[in-house]
This record gives C-alpha cells, sequence and structure tokens, in this order.
C-alpha cells in the first residue's frame, strides 16, 4: 500500500558537522586553548585540532547531493559540503527536500558514542568536552529545530561516575537517547555481562532512555589485508548481529525491565537467521550455561531491542519474522548511504508491499514511540 501523505517519517540516524564554534563558546576558559578548535591547512581542508592533535573531517561523511564519482575518503572543507550538514535553518530545508519531519542525529568530530575522548589523554578536559558537546547539541541544533530534532547525548564512558552525573544532567535538559558503545568490552571496558554499567543503565531503565548503539562504535570489523574500503562498509552490519547476540544472551533486562538499545544503522535482513539461530541454540545449551532460567532470545529482542535500516528490502519482506514493532527507518544523511534527496520516495517503494499500519509504525510509530518523542 502507497505510503500515505500525511506520515511524518522519523529518521533514527543521522549526523551533525559540527560548527566550529562548539567547543571554544562552551568549554570552561581554563580548556578552551586545548579543547577542539577548527583550523584551514595549507592544502584548503578544514580540520579540527584537540589538544594538539589534528583530527581531519573526512570527505565521505558530508557527499549529500554529491555524484557518486565524487565521493572520497580525502579530507575536505566546510565550503566542499552541504550547507544542511552543519547550519540548522539549511538543514530544515534538506529534511523538508527529503521528505524527513525529524531526525536523530550522531556526532561527527567526537565519533558516534564519544570516541576521540574516550582516546583522548586529558580526561578532565575529555569530560569538559562531552559536556560541551551535549549542551550544543541539546540547545542549539535540536532547539533551533523543536519537534525536526530528536536529542542525543554522549557520555564519558571510561568514568561510570562521570557518565552517570552526565546523564543525569542531560536527561533534565530533555535527552531522549544515549549514543553508547555497541560493546565496551571491545575497547577495553566491562562487558554488559558484569554490573560495572548497573548505575548508569538503572538511570535509564527509570527514565525511560534508550541506548542508541551505532555500528563502528565497538570498532572496525575485521577484513583482509589489501581488502578495498567496499569490504570493511559491508561488513560493519557484523557488529550489530554481535551486539544484539551479545544483549540477548545477558540478564541486563532481568534488572531492568525498562531497558532498550537500538541498533542504529545495523540493518534488519539477518535478523530473523541470528533470532532463530539463537533460540536453537539457547535451546540445547542453557542448561549447563547458566541461562536456564534465563528468557528465550527473541522474546527478549521482542522487548527490548530495536532494528534500524536505510534500504533493506530483505528484512522489510520477513518483517513478520523480525517484529512489526522492533523496526524502524534511517536516513543516514549526509552520509555516503543516505538517499537524499530521494529519501521518501524510495522508503515508499520499500513499504510498498506492506499494511498501511506497518507503513506507519516503521517509518514514524516505531521511533516516536520509543524515543518519546509525539508529534508536537
Amino acid at each position: 500500500m502507497p505510503l500515505q501523505d500525511d506520515v511524518q517519517i522519523v529518521s533514527v540516524d543521522d549526523h551533525v558537522i559540527e560548527s566550529p564554534n562548539v567547543f571554544k563558546d562552551r568549554l570552561p576558559a581554563k580548556f578552551v586553548d586545548r579543547g577542539p578548535q577548527m583550523t584551514r591547512t595549507d592544502q584548503g581542508h578544514d580540520v579540527w585540532v584537540y589538544d594538539g592533535v589534528p583530527h581531519p573531517t573526512i570527505g565521505l561523511n558530508a557527499v549529500a547531493g554529491k555524484d557518486r564519482h565524487d565521493y572520497g575518503m580525502e579530507p575536505t572543507a566546510y565550503t566542499d559540503m552541504r550547507l544542511g550538514c552543519y547550519s540548522v535553518k539549511e538543514r530544515l530545508q534538506d529534511m523538508d527536500t527529503e521528505g524527513v519531519h525529524a531526525q536523530l542525529c550522531f556526532p561527527s568530530f567526537p565519533g558516534f558514542a564519544g570516541s576521540t575522548f574516550y582516546r583522548a589523554p586529558d580526561k578532565e578536559l575529555a569530560v569538559a568536552c562531552v559536556s560541551a558537546w551535549n549542551d550544543w547539541a541539546i540547545d542549539e541544533w535540536c532547539g533551533g529545530m523543536p519537534g525536526r530534532q530528536i536529542p542525543l547525548a554522549i557520555l564519558p564512558y571510561w568514568d561510570i561516575d562521570a557518565t552517570v552525573a552526565e546523564a543525569e544532567r542531560t536527561i533534565a535538559k530533555g535527552v531522549r537517547t544515549f549514543s553508547f558503545c555497541e560493546a565496551p568490552h571491545a575497547i577495553g571496558e566491562p562487558s554488559f555481562h558484569t554490573d560495572h554499567w548497573d548505575p548508569f543503565l538503572a538511570l535509564c531503565n527509570e527514565a525511560s532512555v534508550p541506548l542508541s548503539i551505532h555500528f563502528g562504535s565497538g570498532g572496525a570489523p575485521a577484513v583482509a589485508p589489501g581488502a578495498p574500503f567496499t569490504a570493511a562498509i559491508s561488513l560493519y552490519g557484523l557488529n550489530s548481529q554481535m551486539a544484539m547476540i551479545d544483549l540477548v544472551n545477558t540478564r541486563l533486562f532481568e534488572k531492568f525491565p525498562n531497558l532498550k538499545f537500538a541498533l542504529s544503522e545495523g540493518g534488519i535482513g539477518w535478523m530473523p537467521y541470528m533470532l532463530e539461530r539463537a533460540d536453537y541454540t539457547w535451546d540445547r545449551h542453557r542448561y549447563y550455561t547458566g541461562m536456564d532460567t534465563a528468557k528465550k532470545p527473541s522474546e527478549i529482542f521482542k522487548d527490548h531491542i530495536f532494528g534500524c535500516f536505510i534500504y533493506d528490502d530483505a528484512g522489510i519482506r520477513n518483517i513478520d519474522l523480525i517484529g512489526e514493532d522492533n523496526v524502524m527507518f534511517e536516513s543516514d544523511y549526509p552520509h555516503s548511504d543516505s538517499n537524499w534527496p530521494h529519501t521518501r520516495k524510495m522508503l515508499a517503494e520499500s513499504l510498498a508491499g506492506v499494511s498501511d499500519e506497518v507503513a506507519r509504525k516503521v517509518a514514524e510509530g516505531n521511533a516516536r514511540k520509543l524515543y518519546n518523542f509525539p508529534r508536537s
């Protein structure tokens, strides 16, 4: 059935290129000189310099509107990207052009979940940078587009006490989700099978704030030496598969029954098989692994985990095996997977074979429910 005109598409994974003033306008005075600052190189590239270390703006992160022959990994400048990548007014115009009513935007310079600050040696400065980014994202970026941007925050996850403090602070400011690492153990932090994260997860559980775990936040997939970058890009969804299997084999949700995760940009076509495999394995091996009293993995998934897709016909054809209440759409503007400016047209084509009720859930309803972001 055609996607009806009254459906307000909500995209749960887009990206913002930070404007140059994000940190210098918000960091405490003692940190401004060492905090992230935008400089232009002799080659004409705009580069963030953070505590003396340069961080180029990668061109592939801002290719909306470009011909695919012009895509590339080389550094770029603000003048080489659409204004909508970093400007509120033009972002709204680009959203209207592609037919997307609301977005949830992940960071660029900080990394999907703040990995740039995680790797930085000065953790006091890093915590201040996390707070500065959150204030800009909530107050200026989302605040400049009320009803059109879902507030997201990052966290200083290397310090559990600082994480809880920043989570409490941003929840009070109206944040609707936290961008978090998909596999903390993969970067040397305690796993979800420990109680290390309990104070933070308890807060999310109580406040009904879900975690959005973007693929790549736990590292890059392994590829063969010499393989082109197309191999890595194709495999990033494996991160989300591993994250899902890890989560449905934890006991987190017994302690935190209101806790939910979105597998951001992970796709959905693989979900039917992985859920079937997880249940099959659980049924045969639960007794000696300590999982005999745990719920079936597919039941945990149904209550707590959401898949997100850009263009995934395999997943839509099998949405009955995933669950129509567990699937959300994402545009990925202005990244290379984005279909801007044809987003609404292509989503409508993908959903043409499902009922009006299912199309509405996938395009809008499930996201509004999960992120507590009702129509204004």
